[in-house]
Order: structure tokens, then sequence, then C-alpha cells
């Protein structure tokens, strides 16, 4: 009997981001991916999301290391934070290892990994874990599916992926290896992303978008054209300098990330753009602006980034004006479609021309389609499907598609983050809810913000907060000072005084009565203050403002 394997998610099942899963073989654990997300707009002050490391903690000691599959933030961005208490390898292309670099390096924590590349098309022994690298076309260059051939048979993981057939570098799928796999050894299982699920038809080819820029510079030719995209999106960078050098424009990077990311992708061969075509951005303040192009970060609207500083005019190197056009290469995230739209909005108060994937085609999806992911199945063929890599509604339309290419209805499972699906002898089996796989929430640093956190802001943010404060002689119930009624968000103090006053006399009560009733510690005090201030405000204004009493010893 050949011992179980299995797979256990701890994020990036049911959502856009924070991509995590574990392979187990013989009690030793791969990592795959390490990804971060971006808050919703309800995750009040916080900066990033991470997956809940709590497993990975508890099992340190059998942590083999970590496999990247692409170079994007949503599977790389949260190694520099698992680094800060775990210690393993990182395994991956030469981009994708140079991208997470630069985030682990910012972070001082170089010492505590060791970062291994793999070549397109390599199998490697890693441990107990027998890998394979091949080679996927997706919207950052070098990304891999990974095929583990297990004692259990073969797991393929995608990645993030699409068909592309007429890629920018010319780096294809290799559908004939992963075909080879399943005819030769067979799919046991399959994990496949599934962020386009629900859409129709085929993706559009990178390098169609090129044309696209192309056509724009053309048309906005003797103007300044600023351009966002992705720092990671390498190809649609090379795309956008390609147009920018046919008509003579000299290139100029803005935002740290892109002016790294372009750095490190030049150094490596990876993206082709004249030493003598390209100048720091702080150089180009003083050029002719119909002969510059800046690729810029923003792309999803971020407030501190270089796009969202040009539309408010607070950017240091460039000031926007009527006969400035921008291009937003990108199409927003689900959940930063209000920050892109406000930024529009800014560009356009100033007179800025805007054009974005609603006018034109100035980008293209880097996940595959409907048909591509039904033509995927058909070549892998696998015994059992889990979709991976969306939101709930993405995994069940790809459920959806795998039933309808073959696969047995009871052989597709849809998974949330931490269940675990098992292969053994007998079959697969699917534990749910197994490990911890809530949210750990970053603001400044990492996990000084719990649910509860999050919930107060909410309420401050949403009803306000009532501040009570009264002194008291605990012998005899006398009340000193107070209560006084300070209130941010609930009522405008000046405007309001006869509300204020009513609540200070609610309070002034039940503080007398809880003395008559022998209620005097200050712990007792504050809870029948809250009660009696938060009861009063409900019934005058049928709001729930945050209560904070402050009750002192007099």
């Amino acid at each position: 009997m050949a011992e179980p394997v299995s797979v256990t998610f701890l994020g990036g099942l049911g959502e856009i981001g924070r991509n995590c899963a574990c392979i187990e073989v013989d009690g030793r654990i791969m990592l795959l991916d390490c990804g971060l997300m971006f808050p919703d707009l309800d995750m009040l002050g916080i900066d990033l999301v991470l997956p809940d490391f709590s497993y990975l903690l508890d099992n340190a000691d059998r942590i083999e290391g970590c496999i990247a599959t692409h170079g994007h933030e949503d599977h790389v961005g949260g190694l520099s934070f698992a680094l800060r208490q775990l210690e393993f390898p990182i395994f991956g292309s030469a981009l994708t290892l140079g991208l997470a670099r630069n985030r682990i390096e910012e972070a001082g924590l170089l010492s505590r990994t060791e970062l291994i590349p793999v070549a397109d098309g390599e199998r490697r022994k890693i441990g107990p874990f027998d890998v394979e690298f091949i080679p996927v076309t997706h919207s950052v260059p070098h990304g891999f599916a990974t095929a583990f051939h297990t004692p259990q048979g073969v797991i393929l993981h995608t990645g993030d992926f699409k068909l592309d057939l007429t890629p920018v570098d010319g780096r294809l799928t290799d559908l004939a290896r992963i075909g080879s796999i399943a005819h030769e050894h067979g799919i046991r299982l399959l994990l496949s992303d599934s962020t386009n699920a629900d859409q129709k038809g085929h993706s559009h080819s990178e390098r169609a978008v090129g044309r696209v820029l192309y056509d724009l510079f053309h048309e906005h030719d003797g103007k300044r054209i600023i351009t966002t995209c992705f720092a990671s999106h390498i190809h649609r960078v090379q795309q956008i300098a390609d147009a920018a050098l046919s008509f003579g424009r000299t290139i100029a990077t803005m935002g740290l990330s892109m002016k790294r990311n372009v750095r490190t992708a030049r150094e490596m061969g990876l993206l082709d753009i004249p030493e003598g075509a390209i100048v720091d951005i702080a150089d180009a303040r003083d050029m002719d602006p119909a002969k510059l192009c800046v690729i810029s970060t923003g792309s999803q609207g971020e407030p501190m980034s270089a796009l969202a500083l040009l539309a408010s005019r607070s950017n240091k190197f460039i000031e926007l004006g009527e006969g400035d056009v921008v291009i937003l290469s990108s199409h927003p995230i689900p959940g930063n479609e209000a920050n892109v739209s406000k930024v529009i909005d800014g560009l356009v108060r100033i007179g800025v021309e805007v054009v974005h994937s609603g006018i034109a085609d100035v980008h293209a999806t880097g996940h595959a389609k409907a048909e591509e992911l039904k033509t995927f199945l058909s070549i892998t063929q696998p015994d059992h499907f889990v979709p991976v890599h969306g939101e709930y509604r993405h995994m069940v339309a790809h459920a959806r598609l795998g039933k309808q290419m073959g696969v047995a209805d009871d052989h597709v499972h849809v998974c949330e983050d931490g269940d675990r699906v098992v292969l053994h002898d007998d079959g697969v089996t699917v534990e749910r809810d197994v490990v911890p796989s809530g949210y750990l929430y970053v603001d400044g640093i990492v996990g000084d913000v719990g649910s509860g956190v999050l919930r107060d802001r909410r309420v401050l943010a949403e009803e306000g907060v009532v501040v009570v404060v009264v002194a008291v002689d605990r012998r005899t119930g006398a009340i000193f000072t107070g209560p006084e009624i300070i209130t941010r968000g609930w009522v405008y103090a000046p405007e309001a005084e006869d509300l204020l006053e009513g609540c200070a006399e609610r309070v002034r009560d039940a503080i007398k009565e809880a003395f008559a009733s022998d209620g005097t510690d200050i712990e007792t005090l504050q809870r029948v203050v809250r009660k009696a201030a938060g009861k009063y405000v409900n019934d005058q204004t049928r709001r729930r403002p945050m209560i904070v009493p402050v009750v002192m010893e007099a």
C-alpha cells in the first residue's frame, strides 16, 4: 500500500488572492505559492490580507520548501511575511524569484531563505517531492504549472495560465508535455485556475494589445502619454515601450516597483529597451512632453500610487493638464473598481484624456476563459478535479465545465480555504475545514489587527463614538465631575446640547441607582454607564455608536 498524499488549502479558494496550499508527501510539506490579497472596502485601515500561517507554524519542522509558480503578488507577496517566522528555500523561474526577492530583501529576510532557480521542463527531486516544472503563458512571464509525481499518482497544478498561441516572448503553454503526462501516467488530481471560468469563449492574445497601443500612440502623436499597468506585467511594458519607440519617444518609469521590475527584467534580458531610450523620471521634467512616454504604477487606483498622485496634482515629478493622455492598460481587480473610478474622475477633472479597457482593448486577461479551460480538461482528462484560484462562483462554473468534459460528478470537488484533499489507495477524500484559514490582517505590522478591531472600526465609521466621563466618590456615591458627554460621529455637539444633557441626566440617574443597590466597584459602574448611555442614544436617535465609559474615583 502506498502512503496517502494530501493537499491542504490555506488560501485562494473563494477569493482573488492569498493563494497558498500545502502538498504533503511522506510527512513533509511543500508550499505551493504564498500570496497576499488586497483589502476589501470594509476592511478599514487594512493594508494587506495574508493567509493564516498557524498550520505552517505548528509544522515548521516539516516544511521542505515553497514553489513560487509566478511573480504576481497574490502568489508570492506573502513570502516576506511568512519568512519572519519560518525558514525554507523557494523554487521558481529566475524572473519569479527576482520579483519575489525585492520584497524579501526589503524586509531584511534574505538570510532566512535560499532562492533556487529552475528551468522550463526541469524535473527535480526536492526531499520526497518529485516535481516537474512546465511552462505556461500568463500575464507575467515565465510562469509554471507544476506536476507532482507522487506515490498516489500525478497531481497537476496549473498555476495562473491562458492558452495564448501568439505570446509576446514566444513561450507557449506546453500542452504537449501535459498531454504526454496524461497519456503515460494519468492525472490523478487536477488543480486548475478558475478566474475566468464563467466567461465564454477564448481570451485575447497579449500580442493583440500591442496593436491597439500602437494605434493609440499614433492617434495621440504630439501629446504627452502616461501609461499604467501592473509593474510585474513585463510583456505589457515591452509592448508599451515598442509603441513609444516607434514614434521616437523616450521612456521614463514612475513608481518604485515599476522602476525596480523594469531594471530586473532588463538585466535578465527579458525586456528589450535600449539604454539611451530610458531615463529617470526626475530627468524627464524638462523634456518635450510630445517626446515622452511615462510608464507608471497605480493602475488599480491605489490611494498613494504614482497615478493617484498625478490625479490629485500631488506628484512631485509631473503635473498633468489639458492635452495630456493617460492610458490605463489594465482592468480593475474585483473590489478596486471604486478606487479606479475615483482616479479616472480626478484625471478628467484636470482636463486629461483617459483611455481605459471600457473604451479600447488596452488590456488582455492573463487567465483562461471557458473554451480554453475545456480544451485543457480534454487534454488532461483528470480522474479527480478541484477548481482553484477564484471566487466561489468562478469555481462552481469551472466545476460545471469539468463535468461537461467527462469528469465524474462525484470526482469534481469544490473546496474552500481550510479544506484538505487526501489521495489514498481507495480513492480521494475531502476533509472539510480541518486547518485554520482565516484572514491575517496587516496594518503596519503583521498580526496587530484582529476581527474585533475591524468590527470596532466599522462601528466608528458607520455610527460614531460617545465617550462618557464621570468621577465618583465610591464611599458616598457623590458625583464630583460630569457626566461629560463627548461625541464624534454621533451628533454635532454644538447643535445637540439638549441630547447631550439628556444623556448626562440618564447616566447620572443610573449611577445613583447603582449606589443604592451597592454596585460600587469601578467595573460595575462602567457597565451601568455604558448601558444607560447606550439605551438613551438608541431611544433618541435609533443609532448604535460605540459607547466608551470612563469612570474615575475622586
